[in-house]
């Protein structure tokens, strides 16, 4: 749906975890790995999601958003099932 706000984990090719949040998951997808999406993730390119979360308002996305950025990278990787 065009109006879900989606919160996601990317694998970046160093072997990083990347946590975001958009409204259209295969266009932000598509700006990380051509260079003009988050700082971080430019030369970690190739990119992959990894887990994704569907919310149907942006406060929640966005608390959960942040929720997961304080998870340590133990926590993220059971969340994402790499553990």
């Amino acid at each position: 749906m065009a109006d879900d706000h989606v919160v996601y984990v990317l694998e970046c090719a160093d072997g990083t975890l990347y946590t975001g949040y958009t409204t259209d998951l295969e266009r932000r997808v598509a700006e990380h790995n051509d260079g003009t999406g988050a700082k971080y993730t430019r030369g970690r390119t190739p990119v992959t999601v990894c887990y994704r979360e569907r919310y149907e308002s942006r406060s929640a996305a966005m608390s959960r958003e942040y929720e997961i950025k304080q998870l340590s990278r133990r926590q993220k990787e059971r969340l994402v099932g790499l553990a």
